[in-house]
C-alpha cells in the first residue's frame, strides 16, 4: 500500500464520519425544535381531577374529555367541561359547557357554548337550572356571573333577562336586565 492509498481511505473515513456527525446533529436540531414549538406542556384525555382549597377540602372537581395545558401563559384549555362545585352539606353544582378556560392558579373559570348550571338534587333544595352561552366563575369568591343572556328556571317559574349574577354559597342569584318572569302554576290536583 502506497501513502496515497492510505492517505485516500482515512480521508474516506474522515469523510464518512463527519458526514454521519452532520447528518445527526440536523436530526437531533429538528426534534429539539419541534418540541420547542409545541404550545402545550401537556395533554390529557377522559381525566378527572380534583382542587382542594387552602384547607385541604374539595373545593372543584372538573371532569372532560380532554385538557391542554399551554406552556407561555399556563392556562388550561378543556374540552367538554364538567365542573362539580360543592356546597357546605357535600352536594354537588354541576356546571357544563361545550368548551372551558382555567387561569394557572384556578382563581378563575370561564364556559363557553351551551353552559348549563344545575343544582344539587335533594329534597331540601328548590331544584334549580340556568342557561347561558358564557358564564365566569371565581371559586374563592364563590361567584358566578356573565353579561350575556340567561334563563333560570325552577318548579312552576322562569325567569330570563341580561346579565347574572350568583353567590354559590348562599344560592342567590339575580338577574341585571331586561328581566321577564313567566309563571306557570301546577295544575291543582
Amino acid at each position: 500500500m502506497t501513502w496515497r492509498t492510505t492517505l485516500g481511505i482515512v480521508l474516506l473515513i474522515a469523510a464518512i464520519i463527519s458526514g454521519w456527525s452532520a447528518w445527526r446533529l440536523h436530526k437531533s436540531n429538528e426534534a429539539t425544535v419541534a418540541v420547542e414549538e409545541q404550545p402545550f406542556d401537556y395533554i390529557l384525555h377522559d381525566f378527572e381531577m380534583i382542587s382542594l382549597d387552602k384547607q385541604g377540602r374539595e373545593n372543584i372537581t372538573l371532569h372532560g374529555s380532554e385538557l391542554q395545558r399551554r406552556r407561555d401563559d399556563q392556562t388550561f384549555a378543556i374540552v367538554s367541561p364538567l365542573f362539580l362545585i360543592p356546597d357546605d352539606q357535600g352536594r354537588y353544582w354541576q356546571l357544563r359547557a361545550d368548551t372551558g378556560w382555567v387561569s394557572p392558579k384556578g382563581e378563575e373559570l370561564r364556559l363557553h357554548g351551551n353552559v348549563s348550571g344545575d343544582s344539587p338534587e335533594s329534597p331540601d333544595i328548590i331544584p334549580t337550572t340556568f342557561r347561558s352561552v358564557t358564564l365566569t366563575v371565581q371559586p374563592e369568591q364563590e361567584l358566578a356571573f356573565t353579561s350575556d343572556q340567561v334563563t333560570v328556571s325552577q318548579p312552576g317559574i322562569m325567569q330570563t333577562g341580561i346579565g347574572f349574577e350568583a353567590q354559590l354559597k348562599t344560592r342567590e342569584y339575580r338577574l341585571l336586565s331586561h328581566v321577564q318572569v313567566r309563571y306557570e302554576p301546577s295544575a291543582r290536583r
